[in-house]
């Protein structure tokens, strides 16, 4: 353990499986806390490692490692007296418990703070689930995808005229996730504070919705609806979309006066600099001729020469596919691509996390095979190697 790192000492209980939940927690985990995975023995641990097309061993992908390094594994059934036992045990040592499972599903399997305070009054109980706990939707499933449906995301993304579409990720999970783990620490730090644990919700819906963010204060109170604008551009703000170059795309954002002076001494062009183009206001009402006029400029040189004269001078970019964002020297020259040897892949690579702490990314270390860490978190609850063999054999581990 890094004893370095802000989360070191935290004991966290993950009740999780596939994208949102363990996503949220490998932030904790990256940050120091010890993020105890509770998989079930019964159906093969976490479906995520069996989530292809690629594979490291017969129950490990690179999908589920992308979500769950630096964690233990503990297989426990929850639903078996004796699972429950070593559950309730471990949770006495514990600072959180955290799970995202379907909103009825906590009360049910006893993993509330209620359900748990008489064991542990500190400890803080996180659930991250479709549309929440407690509302007529508590049993329903629930996935990304519908969420930017139902949210109105999808109504946003896309060209006009076209059919909504969805994000190319599933942001609402990760957002979701990233909101659950800053949930989680607030509870944590409050615990502390106090000695008084509580539960803290968080659902997919709800961030989902709350992504909509300034369109949906501009809708409650001026009734205003934001629609999709050609090029991928801002609603508002012009010039801030796409525009076509030489040989493809960059996207540009002149957002402010003073970039938009900028951008004007850089191009230097006469239709341009007339009076219709000066001003926010003036530029958003001739939005269509000015898309024009940019692309006739453009057309003149490659992306690669227009990022040579423009990059670090106003906000551009160039619009790469996933190799070519990937294979860009950039993100290797930040440390944005960090290596986690596997056994099966000791040169395995996963994306660096975003966080830096003094300075400098963390470090990865891939999660082990389901249950790698069970027989050491039981001896350390005082089980003995015959009790942790009739846990085996009696299929509570």
């Amino acid at each position: 353990m890094n004893t370095q790192l802000p989360l070191a000492g935290i004991r966290i209980i993950a009740v999780e499986q596939y994208g949102a939940g363990p996503y949220g927690s490998m932030f904790l985990s990256d940050m120091g806390a010890e993020v105890i995975k509770v998989e079930n023995p019964k159906i093969g641990g976490d479906v995520s490692r069996q989530t292809g097309p690629f594979f490291l061993d017969e129950n490990d992908s690179y999908f589920f490692q992308t979500f769950n390094l630096n964690k233990k594994s503990i297989t426990l059934n929850l639903k078996s007296e004796a699972g429950r036992k070593a559950f309730e045990a471990l949770v006495k040592t514990a600072d959180a418990v955290t799970n995202n499972l379907r909103g009825d599903q906590p009360e049910k399997l006893g993993i509330t703070y209620e359900a748990l305070k008489h064991i542990n009054p500190k400890i803080v109980c996180g659930h991250l689930s479709a549309y929440g706990r407690d509302n007529d939707r508590a049993n329903w499933p629930g996935y990304d995808y519908l969420m930017q449906a139902e949210a109105g995301l999808m109504s946003l993304t896309g060209e006009p005229d076209q059919a909504p579409a969805r994000f190319g990720v599933s942001m609402v999970d990760f957002m979701t996730g990233a909101v659950a783990s800053l949930g989680l620490t607030a509870g944590l730090l409050g615990a502390y504070r106090t000695g008084q644990g509580r539960d803290i919700d968080v659902s997919l819906f709800d961030v989902a919705l709350h992504q909509l963010s300034y369109p949906a204060t501009w809708y409650l109170n001026e009734n205003h609806v934001t629609k999709r604008v050609a090029r991928s551009a801002h609603p508002a703000t012009v010039p801030c979309q796409l525009y076509k170059t030489k040989d493809s795309y960059i996207f540009l954002m002149a957002m402010t006066d003073k970039f938009w002076e900028i951008l004007m001494l850089l191009l230097n062009d006469d239709v341009l600099k007339e009076e219709r183009f000066k001003t926010v206001a003036q530029r958003r009402e001739n939005r269509d001729l000015l898309t024009q006029e940019i692309d006739r400029v453009m057309a003149a040189n490659t992306t690669a020469k227009w990022l040579e004269i423009l990059q670090g001078k106003i906000p551009c970019a160039p619009v790469y596919d996933l190799p070519q964002a990937i294979e860009s020297p950039y993100i290797r020259d930040i440390g944005m691509v960090r290596k986690v040897p596997h056994p099966s892949n000791p040169g395995m690579e996963v994306l660096g996390n975003p966080i830096k702490v003094d300075g400098k990314r963390l470090d990865g270390k891939a999660c082990g095979k389901m249950g790698n860490s069970t027989h050491e978190l039981l001896a350390e609850l005082g089980y003995s190697e015959d009790q942790i063999a009739e846990l085996k054999a009696q299929g509570a581990i």
